[in-house]
C-alpha cells in the first residue's frame, strides 16, 4: 500500500472528477439537509417541510404561479426579575418551492401540522393523472 498525500482539492482538479457526484459529499447525502421533501403520488403533490417549535397560527403559506412560499416564526422572551435572569430565543423557517407537475387550481391545496411537520398536498389536474388505455386488435 503506498501513502499518499491528501489534497482537499484533489478529487475537484483530477480528471474526469465531478464536484456534483453523490460521493463526493457523503454527509450531505445520508442527511435530511433542510427537513424538505417533495414527492408525488398517483392523485397528490406532497410537500413536507420542518417547522418544529412553531404554532400553527405562526405559519405563513403562500401558493402563487408554481411556487409554495413557506415562512414560520416563533420568538420567545422571559424575565424573572427576582433571580435577574433574562432569556430570549426565536426560531425560524424559510422555504420556497417549485411544485412539480400540473396541479388543480380549483381545488383548494390541505395543510396541516403533526410534531413540527407541515405537510401540503396538492390535487393533481385530472389530464396530469395516469389513464388504462384499451387495446385493441386491428381488422384485416
Amino acid at each position: 500500500m503506498a501513502i499518499t498525500r491528501w489534497s482537499p482539492l484533489s478529487r475537484v482538479i483530477a480528471p474526469g472528477a465531478d464536484f456534483w457526484d453523490d460521493d463526493f459529499f457523503p454527509a450531505l447525502r445520508e442527511a435530511n439537509v433542510g427537513g424538505m421533501e417533495v414527492y408525488e403520488t398517483e392523485k397528490q403533490v406532497v410537500v413536507k417541510v420542518n417547522v418544529a417549535g412553531v404554532p400553527e397560527n405562526d405559519i405563513d403559506i403562500t401558493f402563487e404561479k408554481g411556487m409554495l412560499f413557506i415562512n414560520a416564526q416563533k420568538a420567545e422572551e422571559e424575565t424573572d426579575e427576582k433571580r435577574n435572569y433574562y432569556s430570549r430565543s426565536s426560531q425560524q423557517y424559510s422555504y420556497r418551492i417549485a411544485v412539480p407537475g400540473e396541479i388543480d387550481l380549483n381545488e383548494e391545496p390541505e395543510a396541516s401540522v403533526d410534531s413540527g411537520l407541515l405537510t401540503v398536498t396538492f390535487a393533481k389536474s385530472k389530464k396530469a393523472m395516469p389513464r388504462k388505455l384499451q387495446v385493441k386488435a386491428k381488422q384485416k
